[in-house]
C-alpha cells in the first residue's frame, strides 16, 4: 500500500484532435480490411447496377412507346368505325367536297380581298377562268427563254476555257 501512496496521482493530459479521433475509432487491421472490402465491392458491383438502371430506363421508354402506339391504333379504329356510318360519310361529303342533296341549293362564300371585279359578265367564275388562262402565270414568274441544259453547258465550258482578266492593282 505504501507503494501506491508513493506514486503520484496521474493527471489527465489533453490529447490532440487527431489522436482523439484515432482513439475513438480504434482503427485496426480488421476495420481497414472491412472498409477495403466495402469500397472494392462498390467498384465491382457498379457496372452491373449501371446496366440494370439503363435496362429499366429502356423498358420504361418502350412501355411508353407501346402505350402511344396502342392509343394511336384505338384512335384509328374509332375513325374507321366513324367512316362505317353513312350519316358521317354524308356529312364529310358535304363539308369537304361541297356535295348537296337533290333539290338543295349550295352557296359558297369566298373572300373578296385582292380580287378585281371589273369583269363585265359579273360572275366570279368568269374572272377566275380569265386569270387561269392568262399567258403569264404571275408577275414574279415568267417562262424561261433559254434551255437550262444549254446554259449550264455553256457556263461549264466558259469556266474551263476562258482565262480570267487580271486587274492592274493585283
Amino acid at each position: 500500500m505504501s507503494q501506491l501512496r508513493d506514486r503520484e496521482a496521474k493527471v489527465p493530459v489533453a490529447l490532440t484532435q487527431g489522436r482523439l479521433m484515432l482513439r475513438m475509432l480504434k482503427l485496426n487491421s480488421s476495420w481497414v480490411s472491412l472498409i477495403l472490402v466495402i469500397v472494392g465491392g462498390t467498384f465491382v458491383i457498379s457496372p452491373d447496377v449501371e446496366a440494370f438502371l439503363n435496362q429499366r430506363r429502356e423498358i420504361t421508354e418502350m412501355e411508353l412507346s407501346i402505350q402511344q402506339a396502342e392509343d394511336a391504333v384505338s384512335e384509328m379504329q374509332a375513325e374507321r368505325d366513324r367512316w362505317q356510318d353513312p350519316v358521317y360519310i354524308r356529312a364529310q361529303a358535304r363539308d369537304r367536297l361541297y356535295y348537296v342533296l337533290p333539290g338543295e341549293v349550295s352557296y359558297l362564300v369566298m373572300e373578296t380581298d385582292g380580287m378585281d371585279f371589273s369583269d363585265e359578265s359579273g360572275t366570279v367564275g368568269a374572272l377566275l377562268a380569265e386569270q387561269r388562262n392568262a399567258d403569264e402565270i404571275s408577275a414574279e414568274i415568267a417562262a424561261a427563254n433559254d434551255n437550262w441544259v444549254d446554259s449550264l453547258l455553256e457556263s461549264f465550258l466558259r469556266a474551263a476555257v476562258e482565262i480570267p482578266e487580271v486587274a492592274d492593282g493585283e
